[in-house]
């Protein structure tokens, strides 16, 4: 009770003074601190929830540890007050390496701590004594049982009642942000997420993934603290002059809009964190230009407002794919799960080194400095790989005998699909029907019908990209580059 007491006071000091909770900090430091191998696993495992896993986790192993300290403080209180005092100190040393915190980010776990030791003393002097041998009673009978027991209670309610206040503080901010985000943008002349004639040849997946359908995966517990008023993006490093833009600057500035899928590195092959969106920005190179990069810059390496960075060559800025800051999708201003007020967004590219949320900096440098993920153990250099997806029929599903479709999505991004094939039961590759060829930027729908016969089938894809290159057969786990393979699925026909 004490320990659950010390975590909420801490809560509720971290939502007051807007810091990093101490469960978020120390699970920031788990994400940081977790080998490539385990990231993985959790993605695998947990998907997009893999966050809510390692809270579950983080609060699960706190109450084990907690039952523990307390079983051996009934028999010497110091010990339970010592093993609240390592908590708090592990908590505020975890906020406080925080990327964008200070030292007093730390202050918070601190306290919980001094107010779970004091509860857990008071709690201990007022429990039943353990009575060894038959002695008249110096009280009245069960009244330091019932002390203990109001005092136990009276805890545990002060617990969730803080706890409670804590989250809903932390709930109000994160809506004032979304209250903010929900300001229209500028209206733009034309449709912004009209689905293109053509390009829809199948119903199942659609041809533009709606905003709250989009993946999301990215290292944040929390979403960093966003003021959009005062927020600036930053240009420095090998630069003429630095130069710093406001939200209201680039909403002024001309604005694009450009059609352009974006994937998740830890895709599998036939993976499900991919998505194809309408982004609405300011082209990067336009940005770069007023800075003025430098002959030697090889690296643009930026930071998001909660410390995340990532780099990408430079020539990708300047080599005609449309590399933007994008403050919109789909129509709408940029959510906040994808990046409110601003993100990056560059074509080919997969995200772990260029797709910046909640973007604060950009430097232009060398290579010496790594982004988050490059000294984990992924690839400096990341384009995308030509991949398809089958999405239909479903791996598994039954069919009745007769003419059926076989469809799904391929991508090739800043390269183009030329053409997909499909092969059945390890037969001739034999050429599917494309959707429209809207970008090169864009994933690209294909369709196949097949005429399916009783039994068992092995149905696999592959595509071509633009360059004559066909995705290789050679299998690959995600890591350290992109996972390579042909989906294949399996489907019993009746």
């Amino acid at each position: 009770m004490s320990g659950a007491l010390a975590v909420a006071v801490g809560m509720l000091a971290a939502a007051i003074t807007e810091v990093a909770s101490p469960i978020d900090a120390v699970g920031s430091e788990v994400i940081d601190r977790a080998p490539r191998w385990v990231k993985e696993w959790a993605i695998e495992q947990f998907g997009t929830d893999d966050k809510l896993a390692l809270r579950i986790g983080i609060i699960t192993i706190l109450a084990l540890a907690a039952l523990g300290v307390g079983f051996l403080s009934a028999a010497r209180p110091v010990i339970g007050m010592a093993g609240i005092g390592v908590f708090g100190v592990v908590g505020a040393l975890a906020a406080a390496h925080r990327p964008t915190e200070s030292a007093g980010a730390g202050v918070p776990s601190l306290l919980g701590a001094v107010v779970g030791a004091m509860v857990l003393h008071r709690l201990v002097r007022q429990r039943p004594p353990t009575v060894e041998y038959p002695h008249e009673s110096r009280v009245p009978l069960g009244w330091d049982r019932r002390r203990f027991l109001i005092a136990g209670g009276a805890t545990a309610a002060g617990a969730v009642a803080i706890g409670g206040l804590g989250v809903a503080i932390e709930r109000r901010r994160v809506a004032a942000i979304r209250e903010d985000a929900s300001a229209p943008l500028p209206t733009l002349p034309g449709p912004s997420d009209d689905t293109p004639r053509g390009a829809q040849v199948f119903d199942d997946t659609p041809f533009i993934t709606p905003n709250g359908n989009f993946y999301r995966i990215d290292t944040a517990l929390s979403f960093p603290r966003i003021d959009v008023d005062s927020w600036r993006v930053t240009i420095n490093g090998m630069v003429e002059r630095e130069v710093s833009f406001s939200y209201a600057d680039l909403l002024a500035m001309p604005q694009v809009e450009r059609m352009v899928t974006l994937c998740c590195v830890s895709n599998a092959v036939g993976g499900k964190y991919i998505g194809n969106a309408v982004w609405r920005g300011v082209m990067l190179a336009d940005l770069l230009d007023q800075a003025g990069v430098h002959d030697e810059a090889q690296q643009v390496f930026s930071t998001s407002l909660d410390g995340w960075t990532c780099g990408f060559p430079v020539a990708a800025a300047f080599d005609g794919r449309d590399a933007m800051i994008a403050v919109g999708m789909n129509g709408e201003t940029l959510p906040l799960e994808h990046g409110y007020p601003a993100r990056l967004v560059v074509p080919g590219l997969y995200g772990y080194v260029s797709a910046t949320k909640w973007l604060s900096e950009i430097t232009l440098t060398d290579w010496d400095r790594q982004g988050y993920w490059v000294p984990r153990g992924w690839s400096r250099d990341a384009p995308i790989k030509t991949q398809s997806r089958i999405d239909v029929p479903r791996n598994g599903q039954r069919l009745a005998a007769g003419t059926h479709a076989i469809a799904g999505i391929a991508w090739a991004q800043y390269r183009g699909i030329e053409k997909v094939e499909v092969r059945v039961d390890g037969g001739e590759w034999r050429e599917a029907r494309l959707g429209t060829d809207v970008t090169d930027d864009a994933w690209r729908q294909w369709i196949f019908e097949w005429d399916a016969a009783p039994g068992e089938h092995e149905i696999q894809v592959r595509a071509t990209d633009k360059n004559g290159e066909t995705q290789t057969a050679d299998e690959a786990s995600p890591a350290p580059d992109g996972a390579t393979g042909h989906h294949t699925i399996t489907a019993r026909v009746e």
